[in-house]
């Protein structure tokens, strides 16, 4: 699909009414020999604006258009992990800090206990807030794309065998204005 067409590649592209039916339809692509790096999402809207000059009504305005921004798709249970991650770094970071302080001041062993546990709730509570603004800031993103028409979804696909099995699962996941389109090559 490269080559003689001019650089050009071929994509799957649905749009979404909601988060779940999207999240179905990339597991299903995922358990059928797709790529993580070959699904995507439309960046948002402030990414959106800025790379094309301007803001979209509709998604569908943008579903067509290569030059319009795109984030790789994480998993949910990625999120997750990313955020548990991250409140387990700050937890270990904040009892290291109280226990380094009391260590410092010369402190009993029973203050390095005690330090330990207050730095390690301090932290714990420094790494929740962040996850919890995690969370609000993807929800926001849905929202966005959600009042805009939809969650656009694109598979790049290697051959019209793919490109046919794309399009099958992202209608079986109540996608809409499933198609294909051209794309250029990504060049490195």
């Amino acid at each position: 699909m490269t080559g003689a067409d001019g650089g050009r590649t071929r994509e799957a592209v649905g749009v979404f009414s909601d988060g779940y039916a999207l999240e179905s339809a990339v597991a299903e692509l995922l358990n059928s020999g797709f790529d993580l790096g070959d699904i995507s999402l439309l960046a948002g809207e402030k990414a959106v604006a800025s790379k094309l000059g301007h803001t979209y009504e509709k998604v569908e305005q943008v579903e067509n258009d290569d030059k319009a921004p795109r984030v790789a798709y994480v998993p949910r249970e990625s999120r997750g992990t990313k955020k548990g991650a991250l409140v387990g770094a700050l937890v270990y970071v904040g009892a290291a800090a109280a226990a380094g302080a009391v260590l410092a001041s010369g402190g009993a062993l029973a203050m390095l206990l005690v330090s330990g546990v207050v730095g390690a709730e301090f932290g714990g509570l420094i790494g929740a807030v962040l996850g919890e603004y995690m969370d609000e800031r993807h929800a926001k993103y849905l929202q966005e794309q959600l009042d805009h028409g939809g969650l656009l979804l694109w598979v790049r696909t290697r051959n019209s065998e793919l490109e046919e099995k794309a399009m099958h699962i992202l209608a079986k996941h109540s996608g809409r204005d499933v198609h294909a389109h051209d794309m250029p090559v990504a060049t490195a």
